[in-house]
């Protein structure tokens, strides 16, 4: 299902919904020099998006050009330190991206929060941060929602190398974030409308579904995607972000939203409160 619009006004201009579209457009084009076939600097990619292994191993880090691979090895350097992505063996040293070439591994999670690999990436996620995120903007005001965004995608971030932490591939993309988003949305807005495009066989056609069918829907395929990769190793999306953003999200959302309107939103949300 792809939703493409809701029934919720907002009550003024979404500007940090916008500026963190922006902010993610901009890093896109002007920091990974996407291409208009959706190709992006692979360089930029092993530099700046997290890599799980840095994060849980901080002050070991990959291995580096003087990792020679056969005794004696050098001081301070040991067999157990991985080639991690954008690294290669050539012979019996590792090439590529050296630890001394990347930022703290610490900033990469918020690097890698603004980062995207293609064209379907950055735009399925500036979709649902546009539909979804301009009303919990506007329910806890810009400050709030700054703080609240960046939160849900650290915590999506730590999600994921909890599950992996020795994972030496590189995660990158807005979506864990977008996920914290989507679950206090759902929490604010369960029986807002959605107009969806739903796959019906080969067909498409348009419904306007309660948000909370659409999001639930979102999330459940979020954990059985998620169980499926963990059960055969691995796989190339980070679906215990998702999980892990939505579900702060969903935990956090009363501590943020406080800016609501009964009478403006009384036909639309359950009591939650």
């Amino acid at each position: 299902m792809i939703p493409l619009k809701d029934n919720i006004p907002t009550r003024r201009f979404p500007v940090i919904t916008v500026a963190l579209i922006v902010a993610n457009f901009a890093m896109f084009f002007l920091f990974q020099h996407a291409t208009v076939a959706g190709h992006v600097n692979q360089a930029k990619v092993e530099r700046f998006a997290l890599i799980p292994y840095r994060l849980t191993h901080l002050g070991k880090d990959c291995s580096d050009q003087s990792a020679v691979f056969r005794p004696p090895l050098p001081a301070g350097v040991t067999p157990s330190s991985p080639v991690c992505e954008g690294q290669t063996v050539d012979g019996s040293q590792v090439v590529g991206v050296q630890p001394h070439n990347q930022p703290n591994a610490l900033l990469t999670i918020f690097t890698s929060m603004f980062m995207h690999g293609g064209w379907l990436h950055i735009l399925g996620n500036m979709l649902f941060l546009w539909i979804f995120g301009n009303n919990v903007e506007d329910s806890m005001g810009r400050p709030k929602f700054v703080l609240f965004y960046l939160l849900g995608g650290i915590v999506a971030a730590l999600a994921q190398v909890a599950v992996q932490p020795g994972s030496t591939v590189s995660t990158l993309g807005a979506s864990g974030a977008i996920a914290a988003v989507l679950g206090g949305y759902a929490l604010l807005f369960p029986k807002a409308r959605v107009i969806t495009i739903v796959p019906i066989f080969f067909f498409f056609t348009l419904l306007e579904l309660p948000a909370l069918l659409v999001l639930g829907f979102w999330f459940v395929l979020q954990a059985i995607d998620a169980s499926i990769t963990s059960n055969v190793g691995g796989g190339g999306v980070a679906y215990f972000a998702h999980i892990g953003g939505f579900v702060f999200g969903l935990l956090t959302i009363k501590l943020f939203a406080s800016r609501y309107d009964p009478n403006y939103e009384h036909p639309n949300r359950l009591p939650v409160y």
